[in-house]
Parts: structure tokens; C-alpha cells; sequence
């Protein structure tokens, strides 16, 4: 078994360390994946894009008819202590926060008990950046069917699914696995997939099958700053090969370029194979939101 960390995590109204913390066999987390989750960005012990992740917190917990144990405050609240106390135990005030939110604790049935205490756990650990290298010469990513359940638009804790979809990458020695379902780009295995056609940014529009990750709307935002083109719509396969540009964007990516595909460089003519001016247009962009919106 591998050790577990001393640091500070939060169970069910105790702050307590992560090695100590337990949770019921009989939670229905653990027996059916019955619960969400939110991984949020930290930079400077300062949360990033907070109201968002609330917000698409508060979107899965409703979809699954699971009431938010707490308000924005109270989670911003128990959320620094955590947090304050990993950056100086660990000197880190750049980490990562997960918080899961299960239905909680009752014997097996496959229906929804009325009336559960939902079952609530906060850890957070050292956040590892893309490398240098990585940004330079951009990434490679493998493509596969997307073979995972229907309702990828709820942050649910039921990934099976995202877990085979990352192990096809790695087994490749690639960054990620890109998705496709009936010849259209959905996502990648954890995070979003966008391409560049013609200067403008296209991504999957908003679905069951794609989870609407925070860049989202974070990667709107940046574009109509830079003057750059702008659109939702479905994407297929061909397109994706012919595009001039892939990126990745997720909390721990901020935004990827993807410079192999399958094998194959991407993009045309003396940029081919390499990062393009759109990603490092939208990397610098990314880094002073980072600076102007944390909370």
C-alpha cells in the first residue's frame, strides 16, 4: 500500500490528516460512484476562476438530485484552511484542490434514498505544470472511439470510462486520448479538445456528451480580447486531422498544444509539427488572467 501524506484534509465537518481520514463502506461513493467532484486550480494559495467551479458544482450535484451541503462561502472557507495549511506545511502555494461530494451513507439499492447526509471530502496537493518542454515542442495525443456513457456533461466520480481512455494514451507513451462518437470530436480523456481552422478557435458544442470544463468559457473570454474568431459547433474527424492547429485545456494544462497526432504532425507549411501562434497567443493570455482573477 502506498503511504499516504500527513496533510491536512477535510471529512464530513473535521479537518483532519489525510492519513487518518475514513469514510463508510457503505458509502454509496464507494459502492456505485454515486457522487461529483471538482478539481480546482490554485496559484499563489489564491483559487482560480472559484464562481465557476461553484457553479458547475452546484450543476452536477442538481443532475444527480444531490443538495449542496454548502453555501459559496462556507466552501470558500473550509477551502483556504485546507489550502493554507498544504502551502505551509509543504512550502506550495501553487496546488491543486479535489472535492467530492457523495450521496452518502445507506445499505445497497440502486434507488435514490430520500433524506442522506451527503458525504463531503476535500484534499488538495502540489500542483505540476505543463514543462518547458512540453510548451515548446507541444504534446503528442493518440485518438480512440468514445466508448464512455452518455452523460459526460456531470463531473461525476464514475470514471471507469476516463480511466481506460487515459490508459490507451499511456500505453502509447502519448499526453491523451482524443475522442471521437459517431465521427465527431467529443473531449479527451480529462480535459477539453480544441482546434484551430483558418485563425479561429473551434471546440464540441456544449452537450450530454462533453463535460463543459471552466476554460470553456474562460477560452471565449481570451478570444473575443485577442480579436480572435470563436465557435461551438460540431467538429468531425476529418476536420480535426486537417486542422491547423490542437490544443488541449484543463485546471492542470491551462492550454496544450498538440503537435503530434496518431503519429502525425499537425498543422501545415514551416509550422507544422510545432506549437502555433494561436495556443501562444492564448497561453499569454491565460497567464495574466491567472494574475487577475484569482480570488
Amino acid at each position: 500500500m502506498q503511504a499516504l501524506p500527513d496533510s491536512l484534509c477535510y471529512l464530513n465537518g473535521e479537518y483532519l490528516r489525510l492519513c487518518d481520514a475514513k469514510v463508510s463502506v457503505l458509502d454509496r461513493g464507494f459502492i456505485f460512484g454515486d457522487g461529483v467532484y471538482e478539481v480546482a486550480p490554485v496559484y499563489g494559495k489564491r483559487f482560480f476562476r472559484f464562481h465557476e467551479h461553484m457553479a458547475r458544482l452546484e450543476r452536477s450535484l442538481s443532475k444527480l438530485r444531490i443538495p449542496n451541503p454548502h453555501t459559496e462561502t462556507e466552501w470558500l472557507e473550509r477551502m483556504r484552511r485546507v489550502v493554507d495549511d498544504y502551502a505551509e506545511r509543504y512550502d506550495a502555494p501553487d496546488q491543486l484542490l479535489y472535492l467530492q461530494v457523495t450521496r452518502g451513507v445507506a445499505l445497497r439499492d440502486h434507488v435514490m434514498p430520500a433524506g442522506l447526509t451527503p458525504t463531503v471530502f476535500m484534499t488538495t496537493g502540489t500542483l505540476k505544470p505543463a514543462s518547458p518542454e512540453q510548451r515548446h515542442q507541444g504534446v503528442a495525443c493518440v485518438t480512440a472511439r468514445d466508448f464512455r456513457w452518455e452523460r459526460g456533461d456531470i463531473k461525476s466520480i464514475s470514471l471507469l470510462g476516463n480511466v481506460l481512455a487515459r490508459q490507451i494514451s499511456a500505453d502509447q507513451g502519448a499526453a491523451e486520448t482524443v475522442m471521437f462518437r459517431d465521427g465527431f470530436l467529443t473531449e479527451a480523456s480529462a480535459c477539453n479538445v480544441w482546434i484551430v481552422h483558418e485563425g479561429a478557435v473551434l471546440g464540441p458544442p456544449k452537450s450530454e456528451h462533453v463535460l463543459e470544463g471552466i476554460r470553456y468559457e474562460l477560452i471565449a473570454e481570451l478570444c473575443e480580447e485577442l480579436g480572435i474568431g470563436f465557435n461551438l459547433r460540431p467538429i468531425s474527424e476529418p476536420e480535426v486531422n486537417a486542422a491547423d492547429e490542437i490544443f488541449l485545456s484543463s485546471a492542470t494544462k491551462e492550454v496544450l498544444p498538440v503537435t503530434r497526432l496518431d503519429g502525425e504532425p499537425v498543422g501545415h507549411g514551416a509550422g507544422k509539427g510545432k506549437p502555433g501562434p494561436i495556443y501562444a497567443r492564448l497561453y499569454e493570455a491565460y497567464q495574466r488572467a491567472k494574475a487577475e482573477q484569482s480570488l
